[in-house]
């Protein structure tokens, strides 16, 4: 940092980390490596398992295609520098590159909020819609919805960022947390923020609460058409394709709403510090890796496919 006449002007930002033991900092490498390296291959693969199966070229595959193509960005934001923090001796990071992955994390994050809302509105209109299926979801609503949910979610990164990093960061250059993350950084600066507060009240809440509304709206309606379904057996196979998206929307908003929308006085703590980082964790590199699980060991579908690709695999070695 630089003395200006009242203020600091900050060139680059440390991060605390998870821990100051060397020891415990290289077991943490090699755990977030394992992870990362099962994120790329879990997504990756299911992007390459849809694109190589004709029978997965359905809206629902489109949408699950591109929910992996923002889980692999998504972790890869805070994953990569984590990675290297965790060797270095000084894990600092520049003023523009924290500006940049906080506007990554809060664009992509808020993305596959409004993605996952899109593959709702998908389920709903599979199961209570399903003779204008293909007219509700054509290729082109398809494609729109992706590229719009895209230009909210950085739309959204835009506003938070622009306004975070117009405050003065005088009190510390320290961020108690793996990533930039907004709150943190806040809690740094010692002008007046209320704006700031206000955006994620008014902006940040909103975003939240509509997704999650949609997806409640969704299988509101879901549920009451599979219970007008006369056999239990075919109640149960309309909501099966369901349970993978439901089980992903859960875990994500759940994640999002403890630690970002939790009372301010629960905040502040070594305790809850740490909580924190943990949530962090899960949250950025947890939920990437759980995401293609699910919907691999809960899909016939895709199971399937992976099948299929391999007895292809093993017939080409054959000849």
């Amino acid at each position: 940092m630089t003395k200006g006449n009242s203020t600091a002007v900050i060139k680059e930002f440390v991060f605390v980390g998870l821990t100051h033991n060397p020891k415990l900092q290289a077991f943490l490498f090699l755990v977030f490596l394992t992870f990362y390296i099962m994120i790329l291959v879990g997504n990756l693969g299911m992007i390459a398992v849809i694109r190589a199966s004709p029978c997965l070229h359905t809206p629902m595959y489109f949408f699950l295609s591109n929910l992996s193509f923002l889980d692999v960005c998504f972790s890869s934001v805070v994953a990569s520098k984590s990675l290297v923090n965790l060797l270095a001796d000084r894990k600092s990071i520049s003023f523009l590159g924290c500006a940049l992955q906080m506007y990554l994390v809060i664009g992509l994050g808020s993305t596959e909020c409004f993605l996952l809302a899109a593959m709702a509105f998908d389920r709903y209109t599979a199961i209570c819609k399903p003779l204008l299926y293909a007219l509700l979801l054509s290729p082109r609503v398809c494609t729109l919805l992706v590229v719009g949910s895209y230009v909210l979610g950085l739309l959204h990164a835009l506003v938070h960022t622009g306004f975070t990093f117009k405050v003065s960061f005088c009190h510390s250059n320290t961020i108690n947390h793996l990533y930039c993350d907004i709150t943190a950084l806040l809690s740094l600066s010692c002008s007046d923020i209320h704006v700031n507060e206000l955006l994620i009240f008014f902006v940040a809440g909103p975003v939240e609460a509509i997704t999650i509304l949609s997806v409640v709206i969704s299988y509101i309606y879901i549920l009451a058409n599979i219970m007008r379904i006369s056999s239990a057996r075919g109640r149960l196979k309309a909501f099966s394709t369901c349970t993978s998206h439901l089980i992903s929307v859960t875990i994500f908003h759940g994640a999002i709403l403890i630690l970002h929308f939790r009372p301010q006085s629960s905040k502040g703590s070594p305790i809850q510090d740490a909580s924190d980082k943990i949530l962090s964790v899960f949250y950025t590199i947890v939920i990437p890796l759980l995401n293609p699980l699910i919907y691999t060991l809960r899909n016939k579908e895709v199971k399937d496919a992976l099948w299929v690709i391999q007895r292809k695999l093993c017939a080409k070695r054959i000849h």
